[in-house]
């Protein structure tokens, strides 16, 4: 099993970037319109589009890519166990679970949107939104600089 995924490393390594981005997009975007959603009126027919929006871009997309993701991601690991002792490789990985638990909150939040539960207002939102922004610039300059 190692000698193959040793063989396609580049095709795993490919594909774990390509989930990453697509669920970074959903990441991105979602809490933005977690902010319209919370400035449209309960119930109008604006706020219903939103839940649709939401709903959609959380199962169809961001779901399957964070578990595409982690697949790809422990394969790589998988196959190359040197990867996990290094110091940059640690703090990535605690990066990939404080988005994965963003994730999750997301979920949480569009939930309550959806059920017409949300008390929270559009800039609260706004902030959260930039969260997983600063996540993606930790990880991303761990796996590419890997500075210890």
């Amino acid at each position: 099993m190692v000698d193959f995924l040793g063989q396609y490393y580049n095709w795993i390594k490919a594909l774990h970037v390509i989930s990453v981005m697509a669920w970074m997009a959903g990441l991105l975007y979602l809490p933005r319109l977690f902010v319209y959603h919370a400035q449209a009126g309960a119930g109008s027919e604006t706020a219903n589009t939103f839940v649709i929006m939401e709903r959609k871009l959380l199962k169809i997309i961001m779901n399957p890519a964070m578990i595409a993701a982690w697949i790809f991601g422990l394969l790589m690991i998988y196959a190359n166990p040197e990867l996990f002792k290094q110091g940059w490789m640690h703090v990535k990985f605690t990066g990939v679970l404080a988005m994965t638990g963003m994730h999750m909150v997301y979920a949480k939040w569009r939930k309550a949107l959806e059920t017409g539960e949300n008390v929270k207002p559009h800039t609260f939102y706004r902030i959260w939104n930039e969260v997983p922004a600063v996540l993606m610039i930790i990880i991303v300059i761990m796996a590419i600089v890997e500075p210890f």
